[in-house]
């Protein structure tokens, strides 16, 4: 009988301890609420791939215009203009050709500056607006002119900038006294006229110069008349 009892009893050690060890092993996993998970970071959820924003498709360039051919065809060109209307070297004309939009409309336009050889002096401005129905122009219509000396047109932030110099009485053709900056912006059919700027330069800088008192004349002895006697060749 002590025998078996204590073979009983060694089983039933046996027995508690795999039990013991067990709620050990379930204490561990279950440690803060997180079970197994604990053992390491939750792998990341897969980053999405943004989807691409559709580019906006810009407005196709203008097509470039043979800007003597139009101002030839023109009829709100002077004739002064067009007879000056001649190559400087070879086939180069005397043109500066601006593209654009003016209007915030689908419509292109051209800015075309005539000029002189020599110095480059402006002598005309013109703003033509495409126009498929103007078939006088070759698909352009004149909606702005301007034929004044040294006068000159861009196209900034989509308005109509000419610029024009202003000579008083004196002033070289190459220094005036002052010019004038226009914007223009366009108003249902035509530009109308929104800043005016004027610059006035000083004429002792830039070569122009302050005029200077003529010098007094040196009289001869004997003379008495404070004037200039021509000498004799």
């Amino acid at each position: 009988m002590r025998g078996l009892r204590s073979g009983s009893l060694a089983a039933s050690g046996t027995a508690l301890a795999g039990l013991a060890a067990f709620g050990l092993l379930t204490t561990g996993c279950s440690a803060g609420g997180t079970g197994t998970r604990d053992e390491g970071p939750a792998a990341p959820a897969p980053l999405e791939r943004g989807v691409p924003t559709p580019s906006v498709s810009a407005s196709p360039p203008p097509k470039s215009v043979d800007a003597v051919a139009l101002l030839r065809r023109d009829p709100a060109v002077s004739e002064r203009v067009k007879a000056g209307l001649k190559p400087c070297d070879k086939d180069a004309y005397p043109v500066d050709t601006s593209y654009g939009d003016l209007t915030g409309s689908t419509a292109h336009y051209v800015v075309v500056n005539v000029m002189t050889c020599g110095d480059a002096m402006g002598v005309g401005t013109y703003v033509y607006r495409e126009d498929p129905a103007d078939t006088l122009t070759g698909g352009y219509r004149n909606v702005f002119a301007a034929e004044e000396p040294a006068v000159y047109a861009t196209i900034d932030r989509g308005e109509l900038v000419v610029t024009q110099p202003v000579y008083a009485k004196g002033d070289s053709v190459s220094y005036p006294s002052s010019e004038d900056v226009v914007t223009y912006a366009w108003t249902n059919t035509k530009f109308t006229e929104r800043y005016r700027v004027r610059n006035s330069y000083s004429r002792a800088v830039g070569g122009g110069g302050l005029d200077e008192p003529e010098p007094e004349p040196e009289s001869e002895s004997g003379s008495g008349s404070g004037q200039t006697v021509p000498s004799e060749n």
